[in-house]
């Protein structure tokens, strides 16, 4: 039975999550459907990416996966279907797919959406699960749409580097309130060349080491750790790291007003950095 994952940022307070289920077992009806979150913030590219991108790697080849983030920022003429490293992504024409993959994808077709006035969620959703059937049935990418489209490329957001630094961003903070940081390991290691380190975030909260897990610090104390997705984690172990530190994830709409205003203290709050000495 073919897979297929679905993330959005519709919530779960109303019907569209369960009819959008119902639209794809319309279409296919050997779907197995797999819910990633329908709780992503609205806006927040960053942090859809990182959800997509991490969720995505331990499917197996031959996955569908719908991402439904910010699909009317602006009124849509057409959906895109991609194909990478034997995965089907299916998302709005925004941007979102290549801070995803963090490349152009090696294929990508438009699905049409017509001269409809409809171009609602669910209208989506059915132009979507018309193009998972055709392509479970037999047919090429190429064949369900249009392979010559030009599709809206944002980069993914990414931490600076200094001689003797890197400077990340905070892209997401889950249940517990631990801090994600869009610091790879292997990003930290290429930058650290066998340095030592210090980890400052809010001013004046510095952490010296990396941890393997929560306890090997005592309770109430901050931590540093490697997430399962390899990226740096600001925790507290037993306690909320984002509450306790005023933390604040980044947010592209947070962003663009903070440049239109010229200054937002909320901004320094998003950024977290390492000095390698």
């Amino acid at each position: 039975m073919p897979l297929l994952t679905l993330t959005s940022d519709i919530g779960d307070q109303d019907f569209l999550a369960g009819a959008m289920k119902g639209q794809l077992l319309q279409a296919n009806n050997s779907l197995t459907i797999v819910d990633i979150t329908h709780s992503l913030s609205p806006f927040n590219y960053p942090q859809a990416a990182y959800i997509c991108r991490n969720a995505i790697a331990s499917f197996p080849k031959g996955t569908f996966h719908l991402v439904l983030v910010n699909m009317f920022d602006e009124k849509p003429e057409h959906l895109l279907l991609a194909a990478h490293n034997g995965h089907y992504i299916g998302c709005a024409d925004n941007g979102l797919l290549t801070m995803i993959l963090e490349e152009v994808p090696q294929k990508v077709v438009a699905l049409s959406l017509g001269k409809t006035d409809q171009k609602n969620t669910l209208y989506c959703i059915n132009v979507f699960g018309k193009a998972f059937n055709e392509i479970i049935n037999g047919k090429t990418i190429e064949e369900v749409g249009d392979s010559s489209v030009s599709i809206n490329v944002k980069n993914p957001l990414k931490p600076l580097l200094g001689n003797n630094w890197i400077e990340g961003q905070i892209i997401f903070i889950d249940n517990f309130e631990n801090v994600i940081v869009n610091i790879s390991k292997d990003d930290f290691e290429e930058q650290r060349k066998g340095r030592s380190f210090t980890i400052v975030f809010k001013r004046d909260e510095v952490i010296d080491k990396i941890s393997d897990t929560y306890a090997d610090v005592p309770e109430g104390e901050k931590l540093a750790l490697f997430n399962s997705a390899g990226y740096l984690e600001i925790a507290i172990n037993k306690g909320n790291a984002a509450g306790l530190f005023g933390l604040q994830g980044f947010s592209e709409k947070q962003n663009q007003f903070a440049q239109n205003q010229f200054i937002n203290n909320r901004l320094f709050y998003q950024t977290v950095k390492v000095f390698f000495q």
